[in-house]
């Protein structure tokens, strides 16, 4: 609060240097007003900055207007009185004793202290130059709006996730309910294949002992007439 009344101090004498003529309405007194304060939203992208002023004692002729911003360590001449930058900053007269400072293109780095001042020229009073106490304005819901973004961003990635997992659930089903009939079909073949073999197996083995069977029986035929001839033969003799 110190260095801003010294900085103020130093821009009243710059003040009174820029405006310094000699007159004869030495009894002209003014008197500045501002809110303390003013608060942007986010979404405006244009404010204005009140000021009224009220004088006596001093010429008909109109005041000239200044305004002034006060930044963290320097103050910046915004109106002196025509503006710096005629497409960011616009004076206004509301009324008689009504001034407004109209800034567009607002962003954050708009904030700071805004310094109204009222000057008769052509006095020479000490009281005739004056400059408001200032307004600081604030742009608010910058912040809000990084939550809200990152918040957004959070949200989208979860989105994002539970969207992958369920899109490869239902492939995975897809794909299991298509290769399902298939797999299935492989394993009965599979199975009766099994099972042929097993029935191949078993006939061969029941041809052997058949083969075997008849060979023993073929056997025991041409055996007995030989025993027979033997005996017949014998008995002859």
């Amino acid at each position: 609060m110190a260095a801003f009344n010294s900085l103020k101090n130093i821009l009243m004498l710059a003040f009174d240097w820029i405006l310094y003529t000699a007159g004869v309405a030495d009894t002209c007194q003014v008197t500045v007003t501002q809110p303390r304060s003013q608060e942007a939203d986010s979404s405006m992208h244009t404010v204005f900055l009140k000021c009224a002023f009220s004088s006596s004692g001093c010429s008909s002729s109109p005041p000239q207007i200044l305004w002034f911003r006060f930044l963290t360590t320097e103050h910046e001449d915004l109106c002196t009185p025509g503006c710096t930058d005629h497409q960011k900053y616009k004076v206004h007269f509301s009324s008689e004793n009504n001034i407004s400072l109209q800034i567009n293109d607002l962003t954050v780095h708009d904030n700071a202290v805004y310094i109204c001042g009222v000057a008769f020229s052509d006095s020479s009073s000490p009281h005739s130059k004056q400059t408001g106490g200032g307004t600081v304005l604030t742009k608010t819901g910058a912040e809000k709006q990084q939550s809200n973004g990152k918040f957004v961003f959070i949200f989208m990635i979860i989105i994002s996730s539970l969207l992958f997992l369920y899109t490869t659930t239902v492939f995975t089903f897809f794909v299991v309910y298509k290769l399902k009939p298939k797999l299935l079909k492989k394993s009965g073949n599979e199975d009766s294949r099994t099972e042929d073999c097993r029935i191949r197996s078993g006939r061969q083995i029941f041809q052997a002992i058949a083969q075997e069977l008849r060979k023993q029986r073929y056997a025991e035929h041409w055996q007995q007439p030989d025993e027979v001839e033997d005996d017949t033969v014998y008995q002859n003799r």
